[in-house]
């Protein structure tokens, strides 16, 4: 298949998506979620495929969810909300439910979206120069899946999700417990294809009942209960807009998506 925004590649048993919008930091539209979704379902059903890496195009990994699409959208009441919301999280849990094991190699900019995708794999590689973060709390939005507090401690989540800090430096996201290796930049994919031929190499059955054992201890933790109930509170969040919100979608919407980051910006005291 012709893909638009992502591209495809297989290399013996491990199977490649790259994120393919790098004139726009690989923001994730409309379109990049139903290849990407569909490209994941073929290597899923591949018995061929044992590893699925997830990697960037460009400068950066991705900055997440496309804002300006979001914002021309012009998403209103409960109902278009909820299928919005539900899409978008749909989106993220299938690579945390994937019964293959995934890898995402990182670069430059891991935000929002893309930060919770990347927290829904099982294991990332970033380089020196990655940087995540969730910055929706600065412009009036909420958390998609909020995986985050599930992956590192209570007090070191909410640090991050009420800053709204977009500028996490790999080291500091590997000791919280975010990622497993950071490389020098450039070397994230190679490193990744290595950590990925290293599992291919195993049981593929083993590893695949390992990851599902792995996952269903946090289900019985009730992981997906309280995903759930975080997604409640974000469709609560985008029907009832603040001031913030309105105010960042209206300069997105006159002046642009970098205006609009600007005075988001420059409201930090």
């Amino acid at each position: 298949m012709s893909y638009e925004t992502i591209r495809v590649q297989v290399n013996g048993s491990v199977g490649t998506l790259t994120l393919a919008r790098p004139h726009v930091l690989n923001a994730i539209n409309r379109l990049m979620i139903s290849e990407l979704s569909g490209a994941l379902a073929a290597f899923v059903a591949d018995p061929a495929i044992l590893v699925i890496m997830l990697d960037g195009a460009g400068r950066a990994f991705s900055a997440g969810f496309d804002v300006k699409e979001a914002t021309e959208r012009q998403t209103s009441g409960v109902a278009q909300w909820r299928e919005v919301l539900e899409a978008d999280f749909n989106f993220i849990i299938q690579w945390w439910d994937c019964p293959k094991p995934t890898i995402t190699a990182v670069h430059g900019h891991c935000l929002g979206g893309a930060f919770e995708l990347m927290l829904a794999s099982d294991i990332t590689v970033a380089a020196e120069d990655a940087l995540f973060g969730e910055p929706e709390v600065r412009f009036g939005s909420s958390i998609v899946a909020l995986l985050l507090p599930w992956l590192t401690t209570p007090k070191l989540a909410k640090e991050l999700l009420f800053t709204g800090n977009d500028r996490l430096e790999a080291p500091r996201a590997r000791e919280m417990g975010l990622i497993n290796r950071v490389v020098p930049v450039g070397e994230h994919v190679r490193k990744a294809t290595v950590i990925a031929k290293e599992i291919a190499s195993a049981a593929p059955h083993s590893v695949a009942m390992t990851k599902r054992a792995v996952n269903r201890s946090y289900e019985i933790m009730g992981m997906r209960q309280a995903l759930l109930a975080a997604l409640d509170t974000g469709l609560l969040i985008a029907c009832q807009p603040g001031p913030e919100r309105t105010e960042f979608n209206r300069i997105a919407r006159e002046q642009g998506l970098k205006a609009a980051i600007a005075w988001r910006d420059r409201r930090k005291v």
